[in-house]
């Protein structure tokens, strides 16, 4: 597919109008106040953002671009395997599925409270047949499975492991008990669980699935039940992959090889960095608490939160001078290179198809309205 100019993509129908600021000022103001609120918290606790060099001190550097080239893998597996969910509404290209991710990927990153979710499913409409809810239905079926297998993953991590006995009531000078964490991992696992089961209520009775939302709209208004189930049934067109083994399993096998190779990644980066005393179930539980802590609204680029979730798990399983020592150093490179990599990644992907249109602002299409496709 030869791609073509920019300038032969029609507007969407509803594009926003107004500058960046005018259009996004009051969630990137949120956002920023924060990252900024979590990273003065932190700073107050004695858990450094930027630690000093001598937390370096035990560094192995090798295991630096070891750690950034897992990371690379990690992002492909991220991409690709969306793949077989799309191919169950509509043909994608590798190519196109690789780019629209990477730049939705990054968008997500550093657009205010994860606004840079709604990047995906518009582009991929750009670049196929595949309707915007059915992209949408999608992306909302990887989430929750993606959300259920680390909750999972979190689980046997906190089951493998051995924690500090007493758990700490505090984490460097914060005054956050580290038992948190283990009550926070069982809260998330049942709250997957239970989107996974309502995930495919919405696509094996679909019918049910309309009426239930029918009844809660109603209470509100006709009109908005009528828009409620009609969103039910065009989300529910996304989840064709369910009954399918060829769509299914190929996901969760790529699915389970990006948990495991980002799990065994984050353990090489914490033995690299002097926490030799960390097992391969203790940095799954690291990797569980920041995957969690970052779906809670922060500043740009998951400031503050990130960091922060990280501090909270190694405070289960190292003491205080390791926590300021090299577990900073830890939560600086293991957040940097992520940061790293989904910038870089979303460079890459605007390489890979620069006909693709990147800005969010165009993202904001209307439900259900028919896709504008780009010329080949």
């Amino acid at each position: 597919m030869a791609p073509s100019a920019a300038s032969d993509v029609p507007p969407p129908p509803d594009a926003p109008q107004g500058s960046f600021l005018q259009r996004h000022g009051v969630k990137l103001a949120v956002s920023i106040l924060l990252g900024v609120g979590i990273a003065w918290v932190m700073a107050r606790g004695g858990l450094p953002l930027v630690p000093p060099k001598s937390t370096f001190a035990e560094l192995k550097v090798w295991t630096v671009p070891t750690y950034i080239l897992m990371l690379v893998i990690v992002h492909y597996f991220r991409a690709i395997r969306w793949r077989h969910l799309l191919r169950a509404v509509g043909q994608v290209s590798r190519r196109s599925v690789v780019a629209v991710s990477w730049i939705a990927f990054g968008a997500i990153l550093i657009s205010p409270l994860r606004s840079g979710e709604v990047v995906r499913p518009y582009l991929i409409t750009k670049r196929s047949s595949i309707k915007l809810w059915e992209a949408t239905g999608t992306i909302g079926a990887e989430r929750v499975i993606d959300g259920l297998v680390l909750s999972i993953m979190l689980f046997v991590g906190l089951q493998l492991s051995t924690p500090l006995n007493p758990l700490p009531d505090h984490v460097g000078d914060l005054h956050v008990p580290a038992a948190a964490v283990p009550g926070a991992a069982y809260f998330a696992l049942t709250v997957f669980l239970v989107a996974f089961v309502v995930m495919g209520i919405f696509f094996f009775a679909r019918g049910f699935a309309r009426r239930v939302t029918f009844a809660v709209g109603r209470v509100i208004s006709h009109e908005l039940a009528d828009r409620l189930a009609g969103i039910v049934e065009r989300i529910a067109d996304g989840l064709r992959f369910l009954p399918s083994p060829s769509h299914f399993l190929p996901f969760m096998g790529e699915t389970l090889a990006y948990w495991l190779i980002n799990a065994c990644s984050v353990w090489l980066l914490g033995w690299g960095c002097g926490l030799t005393g960390m097992t391969l179930a203790e940095a799954t539980v690291t990797m569980g608490c920041v995957g969690i802590g970052i779906l809670v609204p922060s500043g740009p680029g998951y400031f503050g939160a990130f960091q922060l979730a990280a501090y909270m798990s190694l405070g289960m399983f190292f003491h205080e001078d390791m926590l300021k020592g090299p577990g900073a150093a830890f939560v600086f490179l293991l957040y940097a290179g992520q940061v790293g990599v989904h910038l870089v990644a979303m460079a890459v992907g605007a390489l890979l198809d620069p006909s693709m249109p990147v800005p969010m602002a165009e993202a904001k299409v209307e439900a259900g309205a028919p896709p504008q496709r780009i010329a080949s």
